[in-house]
C-alpha cells in the first residue's frame, strides 16, 4: 500500500512539473542553419531578455531549433511551433523569417539577422507588411561603407581592380547586394567577378574558379550561403594570397580582413529588446521592424599583419 502511495504522490508532482513548465512564457528560437557568425546573434537575444528580467528555465522557456540548412526542416520546426502556440517566435537569417511570415499570421514574430521587409520582397503595394512582424532587420547603405575600404588599400595588377563575389540567387538580398554592388564597382573603376552557388556544398568549386580569374580581393556579402561556407572561401582565398572585404563583422572574426557592417551579438541584442517590452505587456502596441542600430568598422590583426595593412584608429581590431 505504501508502494502505491508513493507512485500516485510522484505522478502528481511530475504533473504539477509539468504544467508548472507549460504556464512559462514560451519563445520557439529559429536558426535556419549553424553558423558561428549567426549564433552571436542567438547569445544576444537571450542576454537582452535575461537584462530584462527574463530567465530561460526560470520564467520563460526558450525553445531552440536548428534546420541545419535544411529548407524542409524549417518548415517543419516552424510548423511545430505554430501547433505549440508559443508566445512568440524569434528568426534568425532571411529564410527562417520567410518561412515563419509563411505558417502564420496570428504568432509575433521577431526577425533578426534579415533584410528590410522590402528587400525580402514582402511589402504589399502600398508598403503594408505583415502585422504580426516585428524585430531588427537591415538595408544595403552599410555595404557602400564597407565596399569603399578596398580602394584605399588595394592597388589592381592589371588596369581595373578586379573582386571576386559568391551569391546566392535564391537569396533576394543577395541579389539585390550584387546589383548595388556592381554599381559601386563602376564607381570605384573596379570589376566584379561573381558566380551563383545554390548551397554551401557549391564554394569549393565556385570559389576555386573565380580564383582563376586574376583577382586583386574578394567580397563576401552577407549572404546566408557565404557565412555557412565561409571558412572554405578563406581557406581557398589565402592558398591564392588573395584578401577578402566584407560587410559581416563576424566574418572579420573568423578570418575577413576588414569590414564595416552590423555586430550580430547587438543585432541579437536589439531584437530581444523587442521581445521582452513584448513579454512584459502582452502587446505589441507601438512595435515594428527596426533598423540596425550598432555597426562597427573592424579589421582582423593577423589577417592585416599576412598582407602587410595597417588600419586608421576608426577602425577596431577583433578578438
Amino acid at each position: 500500500m505504501r508502494y502505491y502511495k508513493l507512485l500516485i504522490l510522484s505522478l502528481v508532482c511530475f504533473a504539477c512539473n509539468q504544467n508548472s513548465k507549460n504556464t512559462l512564457p514560451q519563445i520557439g528560437y529559429v536558426d535556419a542553419f549553424e553558423d558561428a557568425t549567426i549564433a552571436q546573434a542567438k547569445a544576444g537575444f537571450v542576454s537582452a531578455l535575461a537584462k530584462n528580467g527574463f530567465i530561460d528555465a526560470k520564467n520563460i522557456q526558450i525553445i531552440y531549433k536548428n534546420a541545419q540548412g535544411s529548407i524542409p526542416t524549417l518548415g517543419q520546426i516552424v510548423n511545430y511551433f505554430v501547433s505549440e502556440n508559443v508566445t512568440l517566435l524569434a528568426t534568425s537569417t532571411t529564410l527562417a523569417t520567410l518561412t515563419a511570415i509563411q505558417k502564420t499570421k496570428n504568432l509575433p514574430i521577431f526577425m533578426m539577422v534579415a533584410p528590410t521587409p522590402k528587400l525580402m520582397k514582402i511589402e504589399g503595394k502600398n508598403g503594408e507588411i505583415p502585422p504580426n512582424l516585428f524585430g531588427v532587420a537591415e538595408d544595403l547603405n552599410y555595404i557602400d561603407s564597407s565596399f569603399s575600404i578596398i580602394p584605399t588599400l588595394i592597388k589592381p595588377k592589371f588596369g581595373k581592380l578586379r573582386i571576386g563575389m559568391v551569391y546566392n540567387q535564391a537569396e533576394p538580398q543577395s541579389v539585390d547586394a550584387l546589383a548595388r554592388i556592381n554599381a559601386l564597382a563602376t564607381k570605384y573603376n573596379a570589376v566584379i567577378v561573381a558566380a551563383p552557388v545554390n548551397t554551401s556544398a557549391d564554394a569549393q568549386l565556385v570559389t576555386q574558379f573565380l580564383l582563376s580569374k586574376d583577382l586583386d580581393c574578394f567580397f563576401a556579402n552577407p549572404d546566408n550561403t557565404v557565412f555557412s561556407s565561409f571558412e572554405t572561401i578563406l581557406k581557398n582565398c589565402n592558398k591564392k594570397n588573395i584578401p577578402i572585404f566584407t560587410s559581416e563583422a563576424g566574418l572579420v572574426k573568423r578570418g575577413a580582413l576588414a569590414a564595416f557592417g552590423a555586430d550580430m551579438y547587438q543585432w541579437g541584442y536589439q531584437a530581444g529588446l523587442q521581445a521582452a517590452i513584448f513579454l512584459k505587456s502582452g502587446k505589441t502596441d507601438g512595435l515594428k521592424p527596426e533598423m540596425v542600430k550598432v555597426r562597427k568598422r573592424v579589421y582582423n590583426p593577423k589577417t592585416a599583419k599576412k598582407y602587410g595593412f595597417t588600419f586608421p584608429e576608426n577602425f577596431e581590431p577583433v578578438k
